[in-house]
């Protein structure tokens, strides 16, 4: 794929996705003697470990959010492209977009993944995931109409079950929006309401293992629960979710199965890939694992298509450990800058040895002061853990001006514990008030909102 020929347009690497990997494939290009183009259906990156602030109103989607061509305005050779790709023909070596069809010499495929299921699509309805803005602005919706109706709900029981709050899923974003409801219920809002005592709300933490944040060590897994509870999380381990259908979540602990009546149910239990590994599967005959990751080789490329790349989430990169890499930023970060340094090698007749990631930990925060991390040689947890989660986030974030107010926004909230983003948006809201409808949010009778921004 090198060009040797005189005048021939320099080497053109198409990158579709402009998460973590997508992103951090382009900046390492910047300098390249290549001619980049970023195709992404969004027109900024979003910094997804921070969705679960934006979903319980500690910031605003725009503080981790940042305009890619913002972002690559510096990188002269990189062009950004606001589509969806459709259609990929590695013979001709050609993507589609609608009916737009653009060549690459090297491709790299960056799409993500969106949470999953397990079969049970129809539960999207009754329990958002969390992975987009979208996704995080119903969450917000959600929790907080859920006070504002049970301040105008007589019905005892009704009242208790729009003050009942389920999160199924106990990983790292499970944890941390489990954390943050239990802050909003019993400190933030606890003076805001008259009719009701918003430290009566009930904040249930489902995980079918036997401990919290199962990838990390069970010491941590140990200490988040303990800090969990403190805050006044009820946490159920090896609890399996049968069914979700209106305000009733179905539970089996052991032989025993049980009804939960929620009208807020969020969902943070599992992960699949992006369409486009199936779509890459039926044009070039690669494999996928039951998950959607496209298995790539060594080198990131696809077997009998060397010229395609696969990283981050929707990549099955098992070749490090025999397992697949997690589906972290840091593994798509690193995926991103390895590609592109041996695109840059190959145009010098070289290569690279096989990708190997280099896992710097894990962490999660699960209140204020309170947070896990995981270094391997080292493990901490309480102030010092939430001090650190506090500077990794802040150092990752892409733009300066993102830093600045995340940082700002973050001391505001720590010294009075306010929440200055808890904005219920949607028109279906004024409506209801005008209707003096109580729930202006998503009932089985009434149907999905749809919220605007």
């Amino acid at each position: 794929m090198v060009n040797t020929v005189e005048n021939q347009p320099p080497h053109h690497v198409v990158i579709v996705g402009g998460g973590f990997g997508g992103l951090y494939a382009a900046k390492a290009l910047s300098r390249a003697d290549v001619h980049v183009t970023l195709i992404d259906k969004r027109n900024f990156h979003l910094f997804q470990p921070l969705l679960y602030q934006v979903a319980t109103g500690a910031i605003s989607p725009a503080d981790i959010s940042s305009p890619l061509r913002s972002v690559l305005n510096k990188s002269k050779n990189t062009k950004v492209l606001l589509a969806e790709v459709n259609n990929i023909d590695p013979q001709a070596q050609k993507v589609f977009m609608g009916g737009e069809a653009i060549h690459y010499d090297s491709l790299i495929l960056a799409t993500g993944a969106k949470h999953s299921y397990f079969g049970k699509d129809q539960w999207e309805e009754f329990a958002p995931g969390l992975k987009t803005v979208e996704d995080a602005i119903e969450m917000r919706h959600r929790i907080f109409m859920a006070f504002e109706a049970a301040e105008k709900e007589t019905d005892p029981e009704k009242r208790r079950a729009w003050l009942t709050f389920v999160i199924v899923g106990g990983g790292p974003t499970g944890v941390e929006l489990a954390g943050a409801i239990a802050e909003l219920a019993y400190h933030t809002m606890k003076e805001d309401f008259r009719n009701i005592d918003t430290s009566e709300a009930q904040v249930l933490l489902l995980e079918g293992l036997d401990r919290v944040l199962p990838p990390f060590a069970p010491q941590l897994s140990k200490q988040a629960e303990t800090s969990l509870t403190r805050l006044g999380v009820t946490v159920q381990p090896k609890t399996m979710v049968t069914n979700i259908e209106g305000d009733v979540v179905s539970l089996k602990q052991g032989e025993e199965v049980t009804q939960i009546h929620a009208k807020t149910v969020l969902w943070a239990a599992g992960v699949k890939a992006s369409p486009l590994g199936k779509m890459l599967a039926e044009s070039t005959g690669v494999e996928c694992d039951r998950a959607g990751r496209v298995i790539v080789e060594p080198d990131l490329s696809l077997k009998e298509h060397s010229n395609i790349f696969v990283i981050g989430d929707l990549a099955n990169f098992a070749h490090q450990n025999g397992k697949p890499l997690p589906g972290v930023a840091p593994v798509a970060m690193q995926e991103g800058q390895y590609v592109a340094s041996l695109i840059k090698q190959r145009l010098k007749g070289k290569t690279l040895p096989q990708f190997r990631y280099f896992d710097w930990g894990s962490l999660a925060v699960i209140g204020q002061n309170s947070a896990v991390v995981d270094l391997g040689f080292f493990k901490f947890t309480g102030f010092l853990a939430w001090l650190f989660w506090l500077f990794i986030h802040i150092y990752f974030l892409i733009e300066f001006d993102n830093k600045l107010v995340v940082m700002i926004q973050w001391g505001w909230n720590y010294f009075t514990r306010k929440r200055g983003a808890r904005l219920i948006t949607g028109k279906e809201v004024l409506e209801n008030a005008k209707a003096g409808d109580s729930n202006g949010y998503y009932t089985p009778e009434n149907g999905r909102q749809t919220v605007n921004l």
